[in-house]
């Protein structure tokens, strides 16, 4: 197994996205800690997971993300994939100020404090992984709010991290992924855009599948399949990245 007596700390475990990602850590044999806002979620992805530990940890809480670090002790991987407030389907001529932000100024801090709290105990061992997801739209997509910007934060994050600790034996990677079929459900797209509908979102789906290189829209799986080798011994030479799971939409 890739993880074999890793430890894993995965930031909004209870969304789809980081529940399989939790699941997959898991499976590959690490020791995982799931930690979000609602131990309800948490609790339903640790009923797969044998020994996996629990905490409700706020992401934009340093001294809660510093408290349960402290508490983990050792961490190998650190993945961060909690939800940023993102508001999309305005131009953003018409979008008021604060939706505009939220996923910078939330992205931006969940990222810097979850990935700084690791990065210290990982330097100090010579070893360890920050990884982190965005969908890519740094690069342009329209009708996107704040997603854009936050990820542009987020990637240049990833670099400058990735230069600060390469020579401490951490590497710092993330994923461009966007439109992953599984997730993109009418309930979870309502909280980001309220106008969408089922057949808007499959609409969504056959756009994004028709710019993609490969013509069709990455899986979940895919998706976890890549963080897995990402946090293994198999990525040692990689960092200061992204790795495009997008299918093709966007230069890597």
């Amino acid at each position: 197994m890739l993880l074999t007596d890793r430890i894993a700390v995965v930031y909004g475990a209870g969304g789809s996205i980081g529940g399989a990602v939790a699941r997959a850590f898991a499976a590959e044999g690490a020791r995982v800690h799931l930690a979000g806002r609602t131990r309800e979620t948490l609790e339903a992805v640790a009923a797969d997971i044998k020994d996996a530990e629990v905490a409700v940890v706020d992401a934009l809480d340093e001294t809660a993300v510093e408290e349960h670090l402290a508490r983990v002790g050792d961490v190998d991987v650190s993945f961060n994939l909690v939800s940023r407030g993102d508001v999309q389907g305005l131009p953003i001529t018409d979008m008021p100020v604060d939706d505009f932000l939220a996923p910078v100024i939330n992205g931006t801090r969940a990222n810097f404090i979850t990935a700084r709290a690791a990065a210290r105990r990982m330097a100090e061992r010579g070893s360890g992984v920050v990884l982190t997801l965005n969908s890519g739209s740094a690069h342009g997509s329209p009708m996107m709010g704040g997603t854009g910007p936050a990820d542009a934060a987020t990637d240049s994050l990833v670099r400058n991290l990735a230069m600060e600790l390469g020579p401490r034996g951490v590497r710092a990677v993330g994923i461009w992924a966007a439109g992953i079929p599984e997730t993109l459900t009418v309930e979870k797209l309502g909280k980001v855009n309220p106008d969408l509908n089922e057949a808007a979102i499959q609409g969504i789906l056959g756009h994004l599948s028709s710019l993609r290189m490969t013509r069709r829209n990455p899986t979940l799986a895919e998706i976890t399949a890549t963080a897995v080798f990402l946090a293994s011994d198999h990525a040692a030479s990689i960092t200061g990245t992204f790795v495009n799971v997008t299918g093709g939409m966007f230069p890597g």
